[in-house]
């Protein structure tokens, strides 16, 4: 079996994605992060002390998207046309469902980007309502559906 991100040496190394065409690619991916009831109601009313919990996650889940290859070592920089992230609070379950969105025209896809987005998205709620709730819990960061290059349209 050979693996793209080793080299003949057996160490690792970045893909060499320079003879591959470009094409649009989009990904989707989501984290849910869950937390007690009251945290919840005090993120919806803005009763946070730190501020507005979504629109700094919101910004924090864009800003993750553009530093993944700063992150993850063996990701390619790459030019995101671009990236959003979705709320949906789900009262029965006391959780915030996390969805990102990021698009881009080139040689490689953007499920990396996509699933740290959702992740830093879910970090920044937690460290924003972590004092009035310590054991939140993120869970479920996944591909949810991703579409572009030779693999074509893949969802969950």
């Amino acid at each position: 079996m050979d693996f793209t991100h080793v080299n003949e040496q057996g160490r690792a190394r970045m893909v060499d994605v320079s003879g591959k065409n470009d094409s649009e690619r989009v990904a989707i991916a989501c984290a849910i992060i869950s937390m007690q009831p009251e945290t919840l109601a005090l993120i919806k009313s803005g009763g946070i002390k730190k501020g507005d919990v979504l629109a700094v996650a919101q910004v924090a889940g864009i800003m993750g998207a553009k530093q993944t290859s700063g992150l993850v070592p063996m990701c390619h920089p790459l030019m995101l046309n671009s990236v959003d992230i979705n709320f949906e609070m789900d009262d029965n379950n006391s959780s915030i469902i996390i969805t990102s969105i990021v698009k881009t025209t080139g040689k490689t896809g953007v499920e990396m980007e996509a699933i740290t987005a959702a992740a830093v998205a879910a970090i920044t709620i937690y460290d924003m309502a972590k004092a009035v709730d310590r054991w939140m819990e993120i869970s479920e960061v996944k591909l949810l559906e991703k579409w572009g290059g030779k693999s074509g349209h893949v969802k969950r």
